[in-house]
């Protein structure tokens, strides 16, 4: 009879440990499947919400949310398309899908992002006057890390209303302060554009902004790689190669 210590059977229990194990895993996964991806969806939504400075009334999300309209743009025309159904859209896969993608070439990928989806989801916030806000989508590369996250724009479609990043790997205190509520605010009504509508402006300086500075967010001390990859990532978004055309035809009521 082979000892209670003996090396087969350590290893017999040690597989079946793994076995059970594997089993509660995968179980688990399937069974939270929907309610994780309830949660990002829900989480995507508070994100969006916050940069248009919409706020969440007794906690009701949804209500909140249909002050928001999304829709798609195609990239390439700077028009609204029903091409895909937007409800379905996956920006970010859409964006890493040779299918759904196009490439960048290295003079337009100032904000190192490789591709850019054919088709971008963005928020429309519209009252009883018109169009008051729109939310965009915007990454680019930092120092360690692809930022993601969300401007809007008010009414006229150059001043900031709100700008906040939900994923990066940016350095704790250093880049990581790109989600100081502090900072974030330093945004809120500086201009995008000057004269020429296509060509952004705005960016971080080195520094402090002098308060009558229409165009220059305070730069993050000590993290000057990720201040500069904040700025690239807005000026292309913000661009001829990003959303500019789109901005465009919306002001002209031609989108």
């Amino acid at each position: 009879m082979a000892s209670k210590d003996s090396i087969s059977r350590t290893v017999m229990v040690a597989l079946a440990l793994c076995v059970v194990c594997s089993v509660v895993v995968s179980t688990a996964a399937v069974v939270l499947k929907d309610k994780q991806v309830a949660n990002a969806a829900n989480e995507k939504k508070v994100n969006i919400l916050t940069a248009a400075g919409i706020d969440i009334v007794d906690g009701d999300l949804q209500a909140a949310f249909a002050k928001v309209t999304p829709k798609l743009v195609d990239m390439a025309t700077g028009q609204f398309t029903d091409a895909v159904d937007v409800k379905a859209y996956d920006d970010v896969k859409a964006a890493k899908d040779p299918a759904l993608s196009n490439a960048l070439t290295a003079t337009q990928d100032i904000a190192s992002i490789r591709r850019q989806a054919k088709y971008r989801t963005v928020y429309l916030v519209e009252g009883e006057n018109g169009l008051e806000k729109v939310v965009l989508p915007v990454h680019g590369y930092g120092l360690w890390s692809t930022l993601y996250g969300f401007i809007a724009l008010e009414g006229d479609l150059n001043t900031v209303a709100g700008l906040g990043f939900y994923a990066h790997a940016e350095t704790p205190g250093l880049g990581g302060e790109v989600d100081n509520p502090r900072w974030k605010a330093v945004w809120n009504g500086k201009q995008v554009f000057g004269a020429d509508a296509s060509q952004p402006l705005i960016g971080l300086i080195k520094g402090k902004a002098l308060p009558t500075a229409k165009h220059d967010i305070d730069g993050l001390a000590g993290a000057t790689l990720t201040s500069n990859g904040v700025t690239n990532l807005v000026r292309f978004w913000m661009g001829k190669d990003g959303f500019a055309p789109f901005l465009a035809n919306l002001k002209a009521g031609e989108a």
